[in-house]
C-alpha cells in the first residue's frame, strides 16, 4: 500500500531541488499535490511530468515571504481540494556567508523573510486547519546550519535557528492534537542553492574552515525519502524532531 495515498501535500519551494525531489516521490506514493514557488515556471515544468506519469497536482505561485501570497496559496489548496493534510516548507534562499558586521538590512529583511517569516505565516494558517481536522502533518526543511555556526553566514544560521525553534515550540504545544511537526537539517545536498551567490570573502573563509571535514554531497532524494517517512504513519510517534542528514558531518 502506498504511504500516503490520497493525502493532500503542500509544497513550497518545489519547483527544483529538494522540493522537486519530495514532489515527484509524494506523487508516486498516491499523494494529491499542491506545488508553490515563487517561480512559476519551475512548478508547472514539475507538474507536467508529475501529470505525464498519472499524478494528481496543481501549481500556485507565491512568494511566501509575503502574508498575502501565503494567505492565497492556503485558500486555493483549500478551492482545489478542500483540505491539507501534509505542509512541506521547503522554500529557502541562501546568504553570502556574510558575519554580522557586513549584513546589509537589504539581505537580512530578504534571508529571514523567505527561510522564516514564509514559514511561520504558512504554520499559523495550516495548524488552524489541522486543529479542525484533529490531524495534520508539518514538515520544515531546515539545515545544520540551524544546528551549528560555521555553515552558512549570520542570517542563513540565524533564519536556520529560528525554524528549529518554530518546529520545536509547534511540536509541543499542540501535542495530543493529532498534529505532528518536524523538521529535517540537511547537510551538503546536490541543489542549486548557491546560484547567484558572492561570497563574502571573509565569511566563506571561515565556513570553509570546516569543509574538508564534510563526506561527498547528499542528494534531494536522499531528503525527499526522509520527508516521505516523516509525512507517513510510520513516524507516527516522532514529534518536535531534527532529523539530521549530512553523511556524518556533524558527528565530527
Amino acid at each position: 500500500m502506498k504511504a500516503i495515498a490520497n493525502k493532500v501535500v503542500l509544497i513550497t519551494g518545489a519547483g527544483s531541488g529538494i522540493g522537486k525531489s519530495i514532489a515527484e516521490l509524494f506523487a508516486k506514493q498516491g499523494a494529491h499535490l499542491m506545488l508553490s514557488d515563487i517561480r512559476y515556471n519551475n512548478i508547472e515544468e514539475v507538474a507536467k511530468e508529475i501529470k505525464n506519469k498519472g499524478g494528481l497536482v496543481s501549481c500556485y505561485p507565491a512568494d511566501i515571504s509575503k502574508l498575502q501570497d501565503v494567505e492565497s496559496l492556503i485558500d486555493y489548496t483549500l478551492s482545489k481540494y478542500k483540505s491539507i493534510d501534509v505542509l512541506v516548507n521547503n522554500a529557502g534562499i541562501m546568504d553570502d556567508f556574510a558575519p554580522v558586521e557586513d549584513v546589509s538590512d537589504e539581505s537580512w529583511e530578504k534571508i529571514i523573510g523567505v527561510n522564516l517569516n514564509g514559514p511561520f505565516f504558512t504554520c499559523r494558517a495550516i495548524v488552524k486547519i489541522f486543529k479542525e481536522q484533529k490531524s495534520g502533518v508539518i514538515i520544515n526543511i531546515a539545515s545544520i546550519a540551524g544546528l551549528t555556526g560555521g555553515r552558512a553566514g549570520l542570517a542563513y544560521t540565524v533564519s536556520k535557528h529560528g525554524l528549529i525553534g518554530l518546529t520545536k515550540s509547534i511540536a509541543y504545544q499542540y501535542a495530543g492534537t493529532g498534529l505532528k511537526c518536524n523538521a529535517i537539517a540537511p547537510g551538503g545536498v546536490e541543489t542549486n542553492i548557491m546560484h547567484d551567490v558572492e561570497p563574502n570573502p571573509f565569511g566563506y573563509s571561515r565556513m570553509n574552515a570546516g569543509a574538508g571535514n564534510m563526506p561527498e554531497a547528499g542528494t534531494p532524494d536522499d531528503i525527499a525519502e526522509l520527508a516521505l517517512f516523516l509525512a507517513s504513519a510510520k513516524s507516527g510517534f516522532i514529534n518536535g524532531a531534527v532529523m539530521v542528514a549530512d553523511g556524518g558531518w556533524t558527528a565530527y
